[in-house]
C-alpha cells in the first residue's frame, strides 16, 4: 500500500461543532427515518466523528466525510438487517489503509459494473487520504475516485456485503454465514514504481471481469 505522505500535523479533533452534528444528524435522520430513531442516526454520526477525527488531516471537510460515512454506515446496516431493500448485490474491498489496492480496485469494480452492483471499501488502519498513485493509476484509465476517502471497517459493511474480498493483506474481517470471501494476493502498491503498479491494476481489473461475470452474468 502506499505510503501516507506527510501532511503536516493532524487536524486536532472536532472542536465547538455539536450544531454541525445536529445538522447532520438532521439530515440523516429524515434520510433514514423508515430504518432508525433520531437517537440512532445519533449515536452513528458521533462514532463516526470520533473515529474520522482521531487521525484527520481533511480539514475543513471533515465534517462532510463525517456525513457521508455515517451514512453509508447507517444505509449499510439497515440493508444488512432487511430494513430496507436490498436491490443488487454487494461487495466489499478490503485492505490495511484504504488508500491503495481497496480504492483501486472499488474503482475498477464500479466502472466495469456501472451500478449493477453496489461497491464499497474500508481499510483495519486507514490512511490520511487515497494515495498519489492510484490516483494516478484511476487518471490513466479515465477514471475518477469521485468522493471516496479512507474510511475504518465496521461490522455495518461486512454484514451488508454478498462478497468480501481482501486484498493479500491479511486484514481482520469478521467472518459471517452466507458471503463469499476471496483474498487476492497482490504486490502492495507502496514503494512500486509506476510500471509495477500498473501491472498490479491490470491484475485486478483480470480478476474484477471475472468476478463481475459471476455475479451479474448480464452485465458481462
Amino acid at each position: 500500500m502506499q505510503e501516507q505522505v506527510p501532511l503536516g500535523a493532524a487536524t486536532p479533533p472536532l472542536r465547538s461543532t455539536r450544531a454541525v452534528l445536529e445538522r447532520i444528524t438532521l439530515r440523516l435522520s429524515m434520510r433514514h427515518s423508515r430504518a432508525f430513531s433520531a437517537q440512532t442516526v445519533a449515536r452513528y454520526v458521533d462514532e463516526c466523528a470520533e473515529l474520522l477525527s482521531a487521525g484527520a488531516r481533511v480539514g475543513t471537510h471533515l465534517p462532510v466525510l463525517i456525513e457521508r460515512f455515517a451514512d453509508q454506515r447507517l444505509g449499510a446496516l439497515a440493508r444488512g438487517l432487511g430494513l430496507s431493500p436490498k436491490v443488487v448485490p454487494e461487495v466489499l474491498f478490503v485492505c490495511t489503509e484504504n488508500a491503495g489496492r481497496s480504492q483501486l480496485a472499488a474503482a475498477l469494480m464500479r466502472h466495469r459494473l456501472r451500478g449493477a452492483v453496489r461497491v464499497l471499501s474500508a481499510g483495519s488502519d486507514p490512511g490520511a487520504e487515497i494515495s498519489p498513485v492510484v490516483r494516478q493509476l484511476l487518471a490513466e484509465a479515465g477514471l475518477d475516485r469521485g468522493e471516496e476517502f479512507p474510511k475504518p471497517l465496521t461490522p455495518e459493511v461486512v454484514t451488508a456485503a454478498d462478497v468480501v474480498v481482501t486484498l493479500g493483506c491479511g486484514d481482520p474481517c469478521p467472518v459471517l454465514p452466507g458471503r463469499r470471501y476471496l483474498d487476492w494476493n497482490l504486490p502492495d502498491l507502496s514503494g512500486l514504481d509506476i510500471e509495477s503498479a500498473r501491472a498490479v491494476r491490470d491484475a485486478l481489473d483480470a480478476r474484477i471481469d471475472r468476478l463481475a461475470a459471476e455475479i451479474c452474468p448480464p452485465c458481462g
